[in-house]
Order: C-alpha cells, then structure tokens, then sequence
C-alpha cells in the first residue's frame, strides 16, 4: 500500500554511492513512491525509484554553485522550493535522509529543528500556498539580492559594493545562505515555525556527532537517540562519504549504518564509497584510454 505522500529527491548526475541507494531503498520499504529528479546519467538507482528529468520542475539554465566549493548545493535549494510549490503531496528528503518511517502530515508541514536556532531542510514539507515558501522562491530570484536577516553593517557592507558596480554573488554568501538559513528566517517571520517539529523527530544525530553513526561503540547511543517519534536519520553525506573512504569504504561491523545496510539488503560493493586515490586513478586510466571508434 503506497502512502499519499510522494518522496522528490535529487542527484544532478552520476553514479549513487551505497549511502544514497540505503536512503532511496529505506523510502521504497516505508512504503513511499519515490522520485529522483537528475540531469544527466545516474547510476546504481534502486529498483521502484522514479528516474524524472530536472527540466520538468527547473531548467539547468539555473544551475548555480557554491563558490567556493563548487557544490551545488544552492541550485538544491532553489530545487527543492519549485518542487515543493509544484507539488501538493510531496516531501523533499535529501538523499542522505534514511526513512525511519512512513512519513505523515496532516498540515503539509514537516520539517524539525536541527539546533536550538536552527530549522533545517533536508526533509521538507510545505503547502504550495505556505507565505514561508513564496518568500523563499521570491529571494531565490536574485542571485546578488541582499539577505533580510544580514546584520545591518553587514546589509551596508553589501550595499556600498552593490552600488560600487561589484555586488556580490550569493554563491560566494556564507554557507547554507539559501538554505537552511532562509527557510528559519521566512518560517519564523511569517509564523509557520510553529509546525518545526524537534530535533530528534528528524536529526537525531547531529551534524557534530555523525561519526557515531558508522562506529560500532557508539551504535546503542544512536539507538537510544532514534526514538519512536524519529521519522528520518541524517548522515550528511558528503562528510560521511569521505570519512567512509578513511576507514576502508564501509561502515564499522555493528555500527547503526552497518545495521541498516544488511536490514535492506543493501550491496555496498555494487555502488562502493572510493578514496580520493581511487577516484584519480580511474580519472587517470579513463583519460589515458582512447576512445573507441
């Protein structure tokens, strides 16, 4: 029996790690229909997971990357808020969400705390018709616009380069500027924070303490954390993805990863976590053979 919420997800192109095929497989088995919106060749997809082109709900016209990182994580954001307007029975979950279970909302909100100040939007939920999410895809619209909730001299700061004929790019902003540092802003500006849930609802384990979750020692603290109001466990992807790469590719035996991993049936070696080494050297061997002909 599928559930009336439909999860919307997004890899630009590329092959999935066995991470983000456990996160899409945990939806699948919660009893979701999953989408996974991409614009160029994806790999390893689980069976059931709706491959659908990014140009249906954004044009690749408006890729846009952090400056200094070069992710793109802000396009993510931009992503996530057209497709949450687009759609009324859907939920944004990154692909580093993992499914606790069936997701469920009797306001379309849903969304937590990840801090004491801070609403993060890994997973989330919103009304097409949410003030909150109007106010997000309105700032979305300028890419030099000055954030409202700057401090004042920072607000001038930027100003005097507007004026001065070099603004600055928000790809070059503070990090999450777009994201979770907007969508706290404008839910609490227009009074929708009230519907955050808390933070173990959705990030039990935070940002500070994600190793936890792919060590054996600490696999009964994770536990104790994940209670039986948890819908989704974070695992930070890119961050769990290099610290994987550090400690043999996979996840501790008898980690809380390592536990779900086998529950799903999940075969980290058809979708493996390379070491940055093993990434150049396949670049290496793929730019030193000539092309078929």
């Amino acid at each position: 029996m599928r559930h009336e919420y439909e999860i919307g997800m997004l890899w630009v192109e590329g092959p999935l790690s066995y991470v983000e095929v456990l996160c899409a497989q945990s939806f699948l088995d919660a009893g979701h229909h999953v989408k996974l919106y991409h614009y160029g060749h994806v790999q390893n997809v689980p069976e059931g997971v709706e491959l659908v082109h990014g140009d249906t709900v954004l044009g690749s016209d408006r890729f846009i990357k952090h400056g200094r990182t070069g992710s793109f994580a802000l396009f993510s954001d931009v992503f996530r808020y057209h497709l949450l307007q687009q759609n009324d029975r859907m939920i944004w979950a990154d692909l580093d969400a993992y499914c606790v279970k069936t997701f469920k909302s009797e306001t379309g909100h849903f969304y937590a705390w990840e801090s004491d100040y801070q609403i993060a939007g890994g997973v989330l939920g919103l009304p097409s018709d949410s003030e909150a999410l109007g106010q997000l895809l309105e700032m979305t619209e300028d890419e030099y616009g000055i954030p409202e909730w700057y401090p004042d001299e920072e607000k001038k700061r930027l100003e005097n380069l507007r004026e001065a004929g070099t603004p600055v790019h928000v790809g070059d902003l503070r990090w999450g500027v777009w994201g979770p540092h907007a969508v706290t802003h404008y839910l609490q500006k227009t009074g929708e924070s009230k519907y955050a849930f808390p933070e173990n609802w959705l990030y039990p384990i935070s940002f500070k303490n994600r190793r936890f979750l792919m060590r054996s020692k600490w696999a009964r603290k994770v536990r104790r954390a994940v209670t039986e109001d948890t819908y989704s466990v974070h695992f930070y992807g890119r961050r769990i993805r290099q610290f994987l790469a550090t400690i043999g590719g996979v996840p501790e035996p008898g980690s809380y990863m390592e536990q779900l991993l086998t529950k799903h049936n999940i075969n980290t070696a058809a979708a493996p976590i390379f070491t940055r080494q093993e990434r150049e050297a396949q670049k290496a061997t793929q730019e030193a053979t000539p092309p078929v002909k």
